[in-house]
């Protein structure tokens, strides 16, 4: 059975869909900023945030890090400057997270290296996100399931030998993982979302939870997605999509974020358990809308019923239209006016009857 626990929420076939709200560096830096997506998030019903740590000194080359960064989204001069000015530290993180604990809402974040792992270690952070670039990073991949740690593994960018690869190095030591289909880029076009891969996850790894991690404009995507069988959804948020930041023009704003979740919500009641019945709610409608057997016109009694004496009209407090062989030359007991229902009770059994019923 498929099954992953997160910050004690179990997440399987049966649960409703983990949605993770990825502020990422929408942030832009700024503490008070990133406690407001706390709130809204929680108010949208999401289940997680999720932040993004580097030490980008040691996880960039010297050329990229010095690179002038002259960009209308930049933060910094430099690219690393760019990258340092949007990074939060321990006492940030550390406020962060008991913000969030307060709220109810699960915290934790994508570790780019090593170090970021270690950090986020320090913090208690209860699961580890992976990038979709480091799909490759076995190594990483491996000290984070030393933590013991659930992993949330995005697959933007690879093969299926690629997602394979990992599958094979993370369940003798670690089966505490999900896979995410996605696509690496931003936006994502809908032709290469690729969603039915969900499906061939799902088929290929029987005893993981799938997910996806959208980067499209919109929200019905992901809706298609739960019904393939995604129980773990994770999309880029924004306070505003219009503010300085590469990432807000395709993350959801607040309204966005609050009517995905409600329609993921929605959908997991909305596909009910496969089993047709009527339910109450129905009964009026169609007791209004549905047919019954009527005389079409006087009938007098003695009259054998030919298919001309009977009409099919609403409302359906009568014998239903499927009936309407079980009455053909059967002889009326008693008199029956226009739109007068037509019953078994004042038929009598002749043989046109029983051959019928025979």
């Amino acid at each position: 059975m498929r099954q992953l626990e997160i910050h004690g929420q179990i997440i399987d076939d049966d649960s409703e869909c983990y949605v993770i709200a990825e502020i990422g560096h929408n942030h832009q830096g700024n503490l008070e900023k990133a406690m407001e997506m706390i709130r809204v998030a929680k108010e949208s019903g999401a289940n997680a945030v999720k932040f993004q740590k580097r030490d980008n000194r040691n996880l960039y080359v010297a050329s990229l890090y010095n690179k002038p960064y002259d960009h209308e989204n930049s933060f910094g001069a430099t690219y690393g400057e760019h990258r340092e000015y949007l990074e939060f530290g321990k006492s940030q993180y550390d406020e962060l997270m008991s913000y969030a604990r307060g709220l109810g809402i699960t915290l934790f974040a994508t570790a780019f290296d090593f170090s970021s792992v270690d950090f986020l270690e320090t913090i208690g952070v209860p699961a580890y996100k992976v990038a979709s670039g480091d799909l490759k990073n076995i190594p990483l991949l491996t000290h984070m399931a030393g933590t013991g740690k659930p992993l949330i593994i995005s697959t933007g960018g690879g093969t299926m030998e690629d997602v394979q690869r990992v599958y094979d190095t993370l369940m003798p030591i670690h089966s505490k993982f999900a896979f995410l289909q996605c696509t690496g880029s931003y936006p994502c076009e809908f032709e290469e979302l690729n969603l039915r891969v969900i499906s061939t996850f799902r088929e290929r790894f029987p005893n993981n939870v799938i997910g996806l991690s959208a980067h499209d404009n919109g929200i019905s995507m992901v809706v298609a997605a739960y019904v393939l069988g995604a129980r773990i959804i994770e999309k880029h948020f924004t306070l505003n999509r219009a503010l300085k930041g590469t990432d807000h023009a395709f993350s959801l704003a607040p309204t966005g974020l609050h009517k995905m979740i409600r329609d993921l919500r929605r959908i997991r009641v909305a596909l009910g358990d496969g089993v047709k019945r009527t339910y109450p709610s129905e009964k009026g409608p169609i007791m209004k809308m549905g047919k019954k057997l009527v005389a079409a016109r006087d009938l007098r009694q003695g009259t054998s019923l030919k298919r001309e004496d009977i009409a099919i009209k609403s409302p359906a407090d009568g014998l239903p239209p499927y009936e309407i062989t079980k009455l053909i030359g059967r002889m009326l007991m008693k008199d029956v006016a226009k739109d007068e229902n037509i019953d078994f009770d004042i038929l009598d059994g002749s043989q046109r009857w029983k051959e019928v019923a025979s």
